[in-house]
């Protein structure tokens, strides 16, 4: 017959922790002791501490004065300790150490205004006490189908767990609660160790023909072992002591496995070990100690090894190392990605590399670093690709003084300010978690150093796009660019590792006075080749289309005799120009603005007035429009008298100005394609 005994039967540190704190008690102090409740749920360890006087009690008005009680591994809730307090009874707190993260985390949840739903058994002293941590508003549920019965939830909802409860039961109720509710901020409170316990137990009864699971009668976590394991193994015995092992055939029974709960004191273990062995008639001088130590690993700080990763939450990462206690790695040492999601990127059961910091963090756990394994074997990745001056991809984390920080394979990278484009720019804080293709210039793994260029890359790719674009260039080709910068005079614009430029005339048909009126930097264009010279290395590029030219619309919409309504935008000694539409003046001169003769167009116009108009010719050709306003409805100066001016004073004033005329005309014409 072989016995398969399970590595993590027995005490977990915070029951061990608890009854330690117990019996160190009893030896230092004369005061009547009691334990709020038993404290474990063992008959064998409750006997043992009422030979040395102490008392369990189910609430404070069981204690006299004067006296010391000590709060079991499940912990309670604030309004008990302060019962005791308040009748003068010392407390010493035992409450194991994931019990009171719980109780935090359920107590800061609850000031922050969410409804926090437990999962587990409402009877359970746990599950009572971290309910007072919340004012006992807590909703507790121990299936997935009692997700369906809970009443509407307005709020955002904060999960927890029982720390023994079963994990697979626990992913159902989660899946159950996403489906029906939107803000459910879930903590995986399902205490490592006991995670850990659940699944060995799971895998040593699919393996073995009988199992014995040793615990107190109203141990939690005892009967879930037994239920874990009487799913696999028909053959699954709960017993308390080695006097309540059932009869065993021998040689139908070749394998029997062998776990505990987390009250069970190992003295009970190895007398049921011994007593399984005896029926063999193996000799198992070992003691149950020597038996556990046998089956573990050895760790020391700053040793590499692999884990698995049997649990997390917002804040750490428990991983099953072989070792006694489990490893934790806090969430800020797995991953230098500021945008990392556990909830994407972890799954139980993987595998990982991990650095051991500490090997005992002062509550009995192995403090864990997966960055630092990455970080050294990042190294090797590096010096292959500065060796080869191949370009790696670098995730940007923050601005720093002279340029940016990023990590790459878990080292961290400098890139100057100078280095992260070939353009100089001003903010650097749009870098931020971005990801860029880097090469690296400088390394030196003695000072940890590693300096790279996002430059030299853009340097090297330009240079072999320019030379694309300068074979194949010519009048009028198209080209999808990018907006690099802006200038006074217009916008500079990438089309493939060569820039041109985008005049501002180039850029409308409208008057426009700077280029962000129209594009901005980033902006994805399509822009046509006007000229180039090779030579200088400059290209200029057209960005307003024809189609757009408000003179091409003018022949569709105006004709002359058409009455136009427009604004006064520019006056001149001849006449005025008159804004028909954005992008389309006309000029009305001054023999045709008032019914008599008036000595200059300021007389009885201003700029912004509207007026109504007359087209009296439209020659696209020259791009004219010639208006009257006097032919619609003439505007007179005040107290003047109407008269008909004579024809040869009509001709007399239009060859006074005609010179004047033509030559302001054609500035004007030219101001509006050119400013």
């Amino acid at each position: 017959m072989h016995l398969v005994v399970a590595s993590t039967a027995g005490f977990c540190f915070g029951v061990n922790n608890a009854v330690k704190i117990v019996f160190d008690l009893a030896e230092r102090t004369e005061d009547k002791i009691y334990t709020l409740g038993p404290i474990i749920h063992n008959d064998q360890v409750v006997n043992k501490l009422e030979e040395h006087g102490i008392t369990a009690i189910d609430n404070p008005e069981d204690a006299e004065v004067p006296a010391k009680v000590v709060i079991r591994a499940h912990g309670v809730g604030p309004g008990v300790i302060s019962e005791f307090e308040n009748k003068g009874i010392q407390v010493i707190n035992a409450t194991c150490p994931y019990v009171e993260k719980i109780q935090r985390l359920v107590y800061g949840k609850h000031k922050e205004g969410y409804q926090i739903i437990i999962i587990g058994d409402k009877q359970h002293p746990e599950i009572i006490g971290i309910n007072g941590w919340c004012g006992n508003s807590a909703l507790i549920i121990d299936s997935s189908e009692q997700v369906g019965s809970l009443p509407e939830i307005k709020k955002s909802i904060c999960v927890v767990a029982q720390t023994t409860f079963i994990r697979e039961k626990w992913e159902k109720i989660i899946q159950s609660l996403n489906k029906r509710f939107e803000n459910v901020l879930k903590f995986d409170t399902i205490c490592n160790a006991t995670d850990k316990r659940q699944t060995e137990a799971e895998k040593i009864s699919r393996e073995v023909d009988m199992v014995l699971v040793i615990g107190g009668k109203n141990s939690s976590n005892t009967n879930k072992l037994y239920e874990i394991c009487k799913d696999n193994c028909p053959r699954t015995f709960k017993i308390q002591t080695a006097s309540d092992i059932p009869p065993v055939d021998i040689k139908k029974i070749k394998k029997i496995g062998i776990t505990a709960g987390a009250s069970t004191p190992d003295w009970v273990i190895k007398e049921v070990i011994h007593n399984m062995s005896e029926l063999d008639k193996q000799d198992l001088e070992m003691s149950f100690a020597d038996a556990f130590e046998s089956s573990l690993v050895t760790l020391t700080t700053g040793q590499i090894t692999k884990g698995r990763i049997i649990g997390y939450n917002l804040n750490e990462v428990y991983v099953d190392l072989g070792f006694k206690s489990d490893g934790i790695i806090p969430m800020q040492e797995f991953s230098d990605d500021t945008d990392f999601d556990p909830e994407k990127s972890l799954k139980v059961g993987d595998e990982v590399d991990v650095f051991v910091v500490r090997v005992n963090d002062g509550e009995g756990n192995v403090m864990l670093s997966k960055k630092k394994v990455d970080a050294v074997k990042g190294w090797d990745v590096l010096e292959e690709a500065f060796e080869a001056k191949r370009p790696i991809s670098v995730k940007i984390n923050e601005q720093v003084n002279g340029g940016v920080i990023g990590y790459s394979h878990g080292v961290k990278i400098f890139i100057p300010a100078s280095q992260i484009s070939d353009r100089f720019i001003k903010d650097l804080s749009s870098y931020v978690k971005q990801v860029l293709q880097i090469e690296i210039i400088e390394m030196n793994k003695q000072k940890r150093k590693v300096v790279g260029s996002s430059r030299v890359l853009i340097e090297k790719n330009k240079e072999f796009a320019s030379s694309e674009i300068w074979d194949k260039i010519e009048i009028g080709k198209v080209y999808k660019g990018q907006v690099k910068s802006l200038m006074d005079f217009g916008a500079f614009v990438d089309i493939g590792g060569v820039d041109g430029l985008v005049h501002l005339s180039e850029l409308s048909w409208n008057k426009i006075k700077h280029p962000s009126e129209v594009v901005k930097v980033g902006d994805d264009i399509t822009v046509s080749v006007l000229d180039f010279d090779k030579e200088k290395k400059r290209i200029s590029l057209g960005y307003k289309k024809q189609e757009d030219n408000p003179w091409v619309s003018a022949i569709k919409k105006y004709e002359v005799g058409n009455v136009i309504k427009g604004k006064v935008v520019r006056l001149v000694p001849f006449g005025a120009f008159v804004e028909i539409e954005q992008g389309l003046d006309g000029l009305v001169h001054i023999s045709q603005i008032s019914s008599v003769r008036i000595g200059k167009p300021g007389d009885v116009l201003k700029i912004g007035q509207e007026i109504e108009a007359k087209i009296t010719e439209l020659d696209m050709e020259a791009k004219k429009i010639s208006l009257s306003i006097k032919e619609v409805n003439p505007i007179d100066p005040v107290g003047s008298k109407k008269e008909e001016p004579a024809a040869a004073a009509d001709e007399e004033l239009l060859t006074e100005h005609k010179e004047d005329m033509t030559n302001t005309i054609a500035e004007n014409l030219t101001s509006l394609n050119d400013d």
